[in-house]
């Protein structure tokens, strides 16, 4: 195994922890809701679901970029533009989900659900940028024509692609735990 992606899965390694503990605080809360909103009554896992659906898509598109890039090189920028769509509609939604709240008296202030509800939601949607920029950023490069000509912008590539995957399926994770067992 390289070094990068030694690295890669480290780190990956260390953000999984990082968000089941942060998961764990939120079923605990969850068990014991104290006053104020709660999930059922402040959250619509309708709405939220259909944004979801634009980040899992996202993995999929950049899955087909990853494909693209190492076959011809050619259809992967087309691929990760459209990565980079998806998953800026998703934080959209996320952007759009926390104004709602706001507006309706919902702050990280307002009771155990709400702090721990914006913690783990928004650390997730710091990740969904943060992935957004490097998938930018590799785009940017595929779109030069001059990238992937090496094993280490290969090797970059797949860290980026390793690393989207992760977001997406922590998102599995917390979209069932906070928005599905919401109303069981």
């Amino acid at each position: 195994m390289s070094k990068s992606k030694l690295a890669v899965t480290l780190f990956i390694l260390s953000e999984a922890n990082f968000f089941a503990l942060l998961i764990i605080a939120y079923l605990y809360f969850h068990a014991y809701p104290g006053e104020g909103p709660t999930a059922a009554s402040s959250l619509d896992a309708h709405r939220t679901g259909i944004f979801s659906i634009f980040l899992f898509a996202s993995s999929g598109t950049m899955m087909l970029a990853s494909r693209s890039y190492r076959k011809e090189k050619s259809g992967a920028f087309l691929w990760l533009v459209v990565t980079v769509l998806l998953g800026g509609i998703f934080l959209y939604g996320q952007v759009h989900e926390y104004m709602g709240l706001y507006e309706s008296g919902v702050t990280a202030n307002r009771s155990l659900f709400a702090t721990t509800f914006f913690t783990l939601t928004g650390f997730h949607g710091l990740h969904v940028a943060v992935g957004l920029l490097a998938i930018t950023a590799i785009t940017v490069l595929t779109g030069t024509g001059n990238f992937g000509v090496s094993a280490r912008e290969e090797e970059a590539f797949g860290s980026v692609e390793v690393y989207w995957h992760f977001v997406d399926a922590v998102w599995v994770v917390i979209f069932t735990i906070v928005y599905l067992w919401a109303y069981l």
